[in-house]
């Protein structure tokens, strides 16, 4: 493989680690920000133990989203220097907005949510988490303007080759960043539910008889089943700003070769590239564009009118098809769980196995729903201005294979240690945590009873 592509493979499993960790910690941030309200509102120790037990492993992902995050900036300068000569003056400031803006704020204030507990008034420990929210939702601002940019640029002009900014409003709200960062905020959002839902099933299932697993599992199905009806309305929305902007995507997307009206969905196909036909397709008739178009006569531009200048399509095919997939899963399991835990009633031994199953659920969604959007931008680094190939570094092959083993060796063995931390304090919790749920009744009992005799 040439310089090209293991730089590619590189940067690939750079993102791909890298945003594991963000697409927990920015959603996360809000969720306990609500366990720390409803401590304050209520007074029930619960809440505060759910909140110390969450944000333990919150500081243990945003250390590991920090860390990731940092390494993938260093290869702007070793594996892709063409991208910052060339757009560095758009792509330098909003970076530079995203740490000014958002990572000072969580930098200080995660220190105040995680030692700040007995140290400052409650307000104040209130407040910090929510400014911690904010600050996660900002830095996903940021980085997905910039993202969102090279996908659909506007408001610049280039001036022997180089990208100037002219417009700085254009540039950070583009023709597909509102739609972009409302499905990444709502994947977050699925994400943390169900790695909540997951771990408190873990815990459930391990005989763990308190009221906290139980309270966060409840939250989270909540969240994630109102969430995914929300995230089904984006993404149709996405769908319908990208045929505008990014026709060659959603033919990829799809499978759909000769541009035609009435196109079928493709539930299922082999693309084959080399025929441009689809093999043992399943379809349904006028259903694509009724979906992208919302009209059943609609027309979808096909690749041939591409050709040499379309992302590959078996990764975007199959790769959308996955993200779409486990979407609906969610769904399913999200409103199962909420009906099944309705009126505090005990959710099923089944369901927490499946729960447990689905606790990285939103992992696999987003890395599916990343590669289309990055794969589907191909060849273009920046669309229409930079193209990938152009901004590639010169250093020989044999270094980048050797930085890429090494990448991958590490990532392998930090993604191992996180998962059996966040598995060990799962199970440490069963012990050390004081309130049972036997002790709360007696405590809530004992409180009604003097309540009476007064």
């Amino acid at each position: 493989m040439d310089t090209l592509i293991l730089s590619r493979i590189q940067f690939a499993a750079n993102i791909s680690f890298h945003i594991l960790f963000p697409t927990i910690t920015i959603a996360m941030c809000w969720f306990l920000f609500y366990f720390k309200v409803r401590h304050d509102l209520s007074g029930h120790p619960v809440w505060m133990r759910i909140y110390r037990f969450w944000v333990k492993i919150f500081a243990l992902t945003f250390a590991l989203g920090v860390v990731s995050g940092i390494t993938m900036s260093f290869q702007f300068g070793t594996n892709w220097p063409g991208f910052m000569e060339r757009v560095g003056n758009i792509a330098g400031p909003l970076l530079g907005y995203e740490v000014i803006t958002a990572f000072f704020l969580e930098a200080t204030f995660l220190g105040v949510m995680l030692f700040g507990m007995d140290r400052v008034p409650n307000w104040v420990h209130t407040l910090a988490s929510f400014i911690m929210a904010v600050g996660t939702t900002l830095s996903a601002f940021w980085i997905l303007s910039l993202n969102s940019w090279m996908q659909t640029p506007d408001g610049y002009e280039v001036i022997d080759g180089v990208v100037y900014p002219v417009d700085w409003w254009k540039i950070i709200f583009n023709a597909s960043f509102p739609y972009r960062l409302m499905h990444m905020l709502l994947a977050s959002g699925l994400t943390a539910a169900f790695l909540i839902a997951g771990i408190s099933a873990y815990r459930l299932l391990k005989k763990d008889s308190k009221l906290a697993p139980r309270k966060s599992l409840k939250s989270a199905m909540a969240v994630a089943a109102i969430l995914i009806p929300i995230q089904v309305m984006v993404g149709d929305m996405h769908g319908l700003n990208t045929i505008e902007h990014q026709p060659q995507k959603i033919a990829a997307i799809e499978g759909v070769w000769q541009t035609e009206k009435s196109a079928p969905l493709v539930l299922f196909a082999w693309p084959d590239e080399t025929t441009r036909t689809n093999k043992y397709a399943i379809e349904i008739p006028s259903l694509a564009s009724l979906i992208l178009t919302h009209d059943a006569q609609g027309e979808i531009k096909g690749l041939n009118e591409f050709e040499g200048a379309h992302p590959p399509v078996k990764p975007m095919f199959f790769g959308f098809r996955i993200m779409v997939g486990i979407g609906m899963l969610m769904l399913l399991v999200s409103w199962a769980a909420t009906w099944l835990l309705r009126k505090d009633r005990e959710m099923p031994v089944w369901m927490l196995r499946v729960q447990v199953l689905m606790t990285f659920s939103g992992w696999v969604a987003t890395l599916a729903g990343w590669y289309v959007t990055e794969i589907g931008r191909q060849p273009w680094l920046v669309s229409g201005v930079l193209k990938t190939a152009e901004a590639v570094t010169t250093v020989p092959q044999q270094n980048v294979g050797l930085s890429l083993a090494m990448y991958l060796a590490l990532y392998g063995l930090l993604l191992a240690a996180y998962l059996q931390t966040i598995f060990y304090m799962a199970r440490k919790s069963t012990e050390v945590e004081e309130f049972s749920l036997s002790e709360l009744q007696n405590q809530e009992h004992t409180m009604t009873t003097a309540e009476h005799r007064a």
